[in-house]
């Protein structure tokens, strides 16, 4: 018979391969095809024989066979002669038919021992199943094999957690994942196995409907991920994710994508594989719960009771939950109830029982329009609580709380945001950012409205025409700045607050944009941000949002030199509002002015460089340093007494630095027009041209005070610095300086251009001839 995995050497290279005999299709039914059309071939391998049993575990134990999954099985015998040779008359079809194979041979007895010894063990013999040979043999396995669980559960269920979460460690959190792990990462389906194993032992009821449906979903979506890649793979990769959406019915919506592209929806799946990983973390989470109270009531004995206070207004703590006091019960429901009870969650860090989120969510009412203001109050303690902020709005987003109190909330429910750069979904940031805006609470004057910023400052994420899913019309920040202002509006701050919130949401990216984009020592860059702030307590408000922001992005967001940078500007503006001043040029390292030349001074951060005037001196340099692999964050050229100086702040592209001795040699050849530097450069150069999206250029005329501003946004490359600046060198145009900016994989680079500005047919050839050196 065929086994069913081989490979079928006719299918069409690239494309979906199904199995030779095998059953391809997404869905319960077609799992339960594959299962059974194992079980017949592996029939077929094992002789009728007293006392030996084929049993399958994993996949094909729980009929759940993906279409390209492997096989799990266990040889198990009674202590027969013979059962090695057996187990390789059994083991060598299924690799000779390419099959992946995970095996063993062991008596009931020894199989008892391992698992007892090895809790993941234990979790796969729960999953046994009779395939071929004796029966009886099988069946004793499996009973025993349960019943030694429900006797040891408690016991190995730290072992279990630690296991676990070392797992969710390595593979991360699927719900945030763009290409997560559909089978390893916290809320896939290795989690339901352990939810099963919870149920089995009687600890609580872990598989409840709504979880039994998660996990068929992300069954179906692994089934059509293997059907779509052509081999076994658990990752949902970007590239297939359109076709996996295809395959499960989730279609773009009109208008209908051009002819011969993939028209599945891929941020639908992505936000049906969030919502279902969330559902399966967190009955994880109340199942770890339960497994530890058991633990605690046992401990206590048959006297010990658990332990009942109050928390807050309605509020008690009892067994380690929070729940209802029996006043609040009993009496008419307040509507400003779900929110303490929040509130009270995310101050103590205890988790809100889930009897209490199921009343609440029936019978709380919802909150009038504009809020009272112990609403509000609820809400700022809330956003405020830091650490506990997550767990508490998580639990009570699973239950719907969270639509009760923001009717925009289910728009940025497990919104994808493409950018690597960021590690979770838009909603997750929002809640991420107000607890990372809760440290810097005590550095602005109105820490509440710091907290309902950063809460909302990402809320235009998603709209029509934010560029999430076609052109941009309009950046996020300033498409949400109305919807921020009308949460404000029913929250029911006062009108003043209300334009203070909308400005912290259309102002958020400020204070990074121009630090990493602009020269700070320019008097119009301080100028245009001081009359953008406004204030003092606005200002320090939006520095406090963005540290927040960053935070909560990821660690490629935020870096020291983004830090300095960024309190630079602050510092500028600061003084700029306060006094008036405005910054001075700065003067030039007398040393570079002083010693014969070239001069080329090193340190950790910064290389500078004098030389004979000349033209090309700033890109003849950026090319060395990209030769000796450091990265040009920021970069000025001037020309004093008859001398051409650059001073460049670098870091390492690979985070290893370049030999000082080397890099300063190389510096002085290059500059002195050395032939051999020069072709090593353009060598290099010409390797490092990058592909991705096309670039494009911006400019701008009136954010410098003796240059205009071009932009360039770009797929970051090694050596592009060098090879825009010596296309603008040949083009005749001076650069006083350059700006880099990294956002993941992209840089937005802005050169300031001496003069006035091109007019529209110089511009047009500057841009043809920028856009040609990328």
């Amino acid at each position: 018979m065929t086994p069913p995995n081989a490979p079928d050497p006719t299918a069409a290279p690239g494309g979906p391969v199904p199995a030779v005999g095998g059953v391809v299709g997404v869905g319960e039914a077609a799992r339960r095809d594959r299962a059974e059309q194992h079980d017949r071939w592996l029939r077929t391998l094992l002789p009728e024989r007293a006392g030996v049993a084929l049993v399958a575990v994993g996949g094909l134990g729980r009929r759940q066979c993906a279409p390209h999954g492997d096989l799990d099985l266990v040889l198990v015998h009674t202590g027969v002669p013979g059962i090695d040779d057996l187990a390789a008359s059994i083991w060598y079809p299924v690799w000779d038919a390419g099959v992946r194979l995970d095996h063993s041979v062991r008596t009931v007895g020894e199989a008892l021992s391992v698992a007892l010894d090895d809790v993941k063990v234990s979790l796969g013999l729960l999953d046994a199943r009779y395939v071929a040979g004796d029966r009886a043999v099988a069946d004793e396995l499996v009973r025993t094999a349960a019943d030694q669980w429900r006797r040891t559960a408690v016991r190995q269920l730290p072992a279990l957690r630690e296991v676990t979460e070392s797992r969710w460690q390595t593979h991360g959190e699927l719900a945030f994942l763009l290409e997560g792990d559909l089978k390893e990462a916290a809320g896939g389906l290795r989690d339901v196995g352990i939810l099963r194993a919870i149920a089995t032992a009687g600890l609580t009821d872990a598989l409840r409907p709504a979880v039994r449906a998660a996990h068929l979903r992300l069954l179906d979506t692994r089934d059509a991920l293997h059907q779509q890649v052509g081999r076994r793979v658990d990752r949902l990769l970007a590239q297939a994710r359109a076709g996996v959406a295809a395959l499960l019915g989730l279609r773009q919506p009109a208008p209908a994508p051009p002819p011969g592209a993939a028209v599945g929806d891929g941020d639908a799946l992505l936000r049906r594989v969030a919502g279902d990983a969330r559902t399966v973390s967190h009955a994880l989470d109340d199942a770890w719960r339960a497994a530890d109270r058991l633990r605690v009531r046992r401990r206590r004995g048959a006297d010990g009771r658990p332990v009942r206070r109050p928390v807050a207004r309605d509020v008690v703590e009892h067994d380690g939950e929070l729940v209802l006091a029996r006043t609040a019960i009993g009496a008419r429901p307040d509507p400003v109830l779900s929110l303490r009870v929040a509130a009270a969650a995310a101050t103590t860090r205890l988790p809100i029982a889930r009897a209490t989120c199921e009343w609440l969510a029936a019978y709380c009412p919802p909150l009038p329009s504009p809020w009272p203001a112990e609403a509000r109050a609820a809400l700022v303690t809330l956003l405020g609580a830091g650490p506990g902020l997550v767990a508490a709005w998580e639990t009570c987003d699973r239950y719907g709380l969270v639509d009760a109190w923001l009717p925009e909330w289910p728009r940025l429910r497990s919104l994808p945001q493409h950018n690597p750069v960021h590690r979770y979904t838009v909603d997750r940031h929002l809640v991420q950012a107000a607890a990372e805006a809760s440290r810097f609470a005590r550095e602005v004057d109105r820490p509440d409205l710091l907290l309902l910023g950063a809460f909302l400052h990402d809320i235009g994420k998603g709209l029509p025409g934010d560029g999430a899913d076609g052109p941009v019309v309009a950046d996020h920040s300033v498409l949400g700045a109305p919807l921020a202002e009308a949460v404000a509006t029913r929250v029911g701050l006062p009108p003043a607050e209300v334009v203070l919130i909308g400005t912290l949401v259309r102002l958020h990216l400020l204070l990074p944009d121009v630090a990493t984009r602009r020269d700070l020592d320019d008097p119009v860059t301080i100028t245009q941000v001081a009359e953008a702030v406004g204030d003092v307590a606005t200002l320090d408000l939006l520095h406090a949002l963005v540290r927040a922001d960053a935070a909560a992005t990821g660690p490629g967001a935020w870096s020291d030199w983004k830090g300095r940078l960024v309190a630079g500007l602050v510092g500028r503006v600061r003084t700029a509002l306060d006094t008036g001043a405005l910054p001075a040029p700065p003067a030039p390292d007398p040393a570079l002015l002083a010693e014969p030349l070239p001069v080329v001074h090193l340190t950790a951060d910064t290389v500078a460089v004098a030389a004979a005037d000349r033209r090309g001196l700033l890109a003849t340099v950026a090319g060395c340093l990209a030769l000796h692999r450091l990265e040009v964050v920021a970069a000025d050229a001037a020309t004093v007494d008859g001398r051409a100086l650059v001073t460049c702040r670098v870091q390492p592209r690979y985070g290893l630095p370049p030999d000082p001795v080397a890099l300063a040699a190389d510096l002085r050849r290059a500059v002195a027009g050395d032939v051999s530097v020069i072709q090593r450069l353009r060598g290099r150069a010409l390797a490092a041209r990058a592909g991705g999206a096309a670039p494009r250029v911006v400019w701008h005329r009136d954010a410098a005070t003796d240059a205009v501003v071009l932009e360039l946004r770009a797929a970051d490359a090694a050596g592009l610095l060098y090879r825009v600046t010596s296309a603008l060198d040949a083009a005749g145009v001076e650069v006083r300086a350059a700006r880099i900016s990294t956002l993941g994989g992209d840089v937005v680079d802005a050169f300031y251009l001496v003069g006035t500005g091109p007019d529209d047919d110089t511009r047009a050839h500057l841009e043809a001839t920028v856009l040609a050196a990328v």
